[in-house]
């Protein structure tokens, strides 16, 4: 690693514009941005991926590999991610950092406490709810009905205890017991907030637009009649700074906010990405999980809200992957089987088509694996082909920069050669039923929507609001494209269940729930927090 203001002065990032945590991290402070206004953009590329598999596709890893292999080509390019959440680092997907030669460092750092964001954004959370149940404890001048408070606790780690709770029990001096329930930090509407705000000045805005439940008298009651505004905003002052390291070939990344694409919008900060568009020649940036997920709401929300226009789009796919949406056992992925590949193909065809729904080149990157055939990587690239896409094979985790070189060839090419008309998928002035039956069916491949009871009735109410113009937030499972987790491939004539509804009126969007998905996921048998330890020489080991 080198010093961080060594990696930034190469793009015109002084040292003077860096608010310094230790040797290697730094956040940039809002004086840059003045002085990068009037700087034209350069291009943006969004890396995505079919639905995720136990074999894992590498999303993150061709991200950083991109990069570097488009600096290694002459190009000034910087990658913009998301955090890490410490739930995932502690459960079974690990961290979040990339891997190989692609990574970006200090690992350990990043995806342990790095700069402090997230707690900040989990003590702002919940001084809110701190704030709610003090204000009934104190008289309820806002006639707070106690049955209907929406706004939930938060807490960074998978936990499933706290899904459901009571709060307030113990007595008086202890409050009104009431029903709680915690939800993972990254699926809070402040981690949100954060992600879609322009600057400090719009970050209170919003902070105040958050309806947290509604009073007897069923007005919606926000964080702004409670005046708890003021003191969120004053814990996210820093926790709003967009954050700079670099990969392990000195490639600056921008990392910054970390909202999941199954159970949140999925996407880096905005000012972390129009940072990097201003300073480099083209940016690479990732969105959560699958296209179906973390594309979707990259393209419907964030560009919708930041008026961001995409050049081209990377699909990453991997063999291994394939065949497993082509039905062979985890344990046997690494055997060549062309008919299998051929099978799971639907699935990367169905997401090539998607992307190719919001006017954008697409270039599928196949992260290369030692097990793979050329058969079977023949068989990929004829059907992209055919499919109307770039393909390119990418070796960016063995090699580093060097790996993606023909990626980034690839990438350069299309956007020589090929002109974005990008376009989000629907209209503002759609309904929210039309929003959810537009992605629903358009996305997923879904037949039918039902709805419950309580999720209709919540969306009769929004559209007759100013919050039906808002865009939605879908969350459902990342396994699959239906709502199911069992339906691999492409799945057709599935029915998908809207569960639940609520506005994030400060983030700007409806969140929409699907089938079984929960906003606080729980450990799997062996989490990874097990075999997380750190030596006597203060080194943290089996991070992964």
């Amino acid at each position: 690693m080198l010093p961080i203001e060594q990696v930034y002065e190469k793009i015109g990032v002084k040292a003077e514009h860096m608010e310094f945590y230790g040797r290697y991290k730094a956040k940039v402070d809002d004086s840059l941005y003045e002085e990068l206004k009037n700087k034209p953009d350069g291009k943006l590329v969004l890396v995505t991926a079919i639905n995720p598999t136990p074999a894992g596709e590498g999303k993150t890893t061709t991200t950083i590999g991109l990069s570097q292999a488009l600096n290694k080509l002459g190009k000034k390019s910087a990658v913009a991610l998301r955090e890490p959440s410490l739930g995932p680092c502690m459960g079974v997907k690990g961290g979040a950092t990339g891997g190989g030669y692609s990574q970006v460092v200090p690992m350990e750092d990043i995806n342990l406490h790095f700069t402090g964001d997230i707690h900040a954004i989990t003590c702002a959370n919940n001084v809110l709810s701190s704030i709610i149940d003090n204000h009934i404890q104190q008289g309820n001048a806002l006639k707070i009905d106690t049955r209907r408070v929406t706004w939930k606790r938060a807490l960074d780690l998978n936990d499933r205890a706290l899904r459901n709770v009571i709060v307030g029990l113990g007595g008086k001096q202890n409050g009104f017991a009431r029903e709680e329930s915690f939800q993972i930090t990254v699926a809070s509407e402040i981690m949100a907030i954060v992600c879609l705000c322009d600057d400090l000045k719009d970050l209170k805005k919003r902070l105040g637009r958050i309806i947290i439940g509604y009073n007897t008298e069923n007005k919606q009651i926000t964080a702004k009649d409670l005046k708890a505004d003021g003191a969120m905003a004053a814990l996210l002052k820093d926790a709003i700074k967009p954050n700079l390291v670099q990969t392990l070939e000195n490639t600056p990344a921008v990392i910054h906010g970390g909202p999941f694409a199954n159970i949140a919008h999925g996407c880096n900060s905005i000012r972390a990405t129009r940072l990097a568009l201003k300073l480099c020649d083209i940016t690479v940036t990732e969105a959560g999980f699958g296209a179906d997920l973390g594309a979707e709401k990259f393209f419907d929300i964030k560009c919708r809200i930041a008026g961001l226009k995409p050049d081209a789009a990377v699909l990453v796919a991997t063999v291994r992957a394939l065949k497993y949406n082509g039905g062979i056992a985890r344990d046997n992925l690494s055997i060549p089987d062309v008919e299998a590949v051929r099978k799971g193909f639907v699935n990367l065809r169905k997401h090539i088509e998607n992307l190719q729904k919001y006017k954008v080149p697409v270039v599928v990157a196949l992260n290369a694996f030692t097990s793979d055939s050329e058969d079977e990587i023949s068989f990929i690239r004829e059907e992209c082909a055919k499919a109307g896409a770039t393909f390119a094979l990418s070796e960016v985790w063995a090699k580093g920069g060097e790996g993606g070189l023909e990626l980034a060839q690839k990438v350069l090419e299309t956007l020589e050669t090929k002109t974005s008309a990008f376009k989000p998928l629907y209209e503002n002035d759609l309904n929210i039923e039309e929003k959810i039956e537009t992605v629903c069916k358009q996305i997923y491949g879904a037949s039918k929507i039902n709805y419950d009871a309580k999720a209709a009735a919540e969306i009769k109410r929004l559209n007759k609001t100013s919050m039906r113009k808002l865009p939605v937030c879908i969350a459902k499972t990342q396994y699959s494209l239906s709502d199911d987790p069992s339906l691999l491939g492409r799945p057709e004539g599935f029915t998908v269940t809207v569960r639940e509804a609520r506005p994030s009126a400060g983030a700007g969007f409806i969140v929409v729930l699907l089938g079984d998905i929960m906003t606080m996921p729980g450990l799997p048998k062996q989490p990874a927090a097990e075999v997380i330890d750190i030596d006597e020489n203060g080194n943290i080991i089996g991070l992964f």
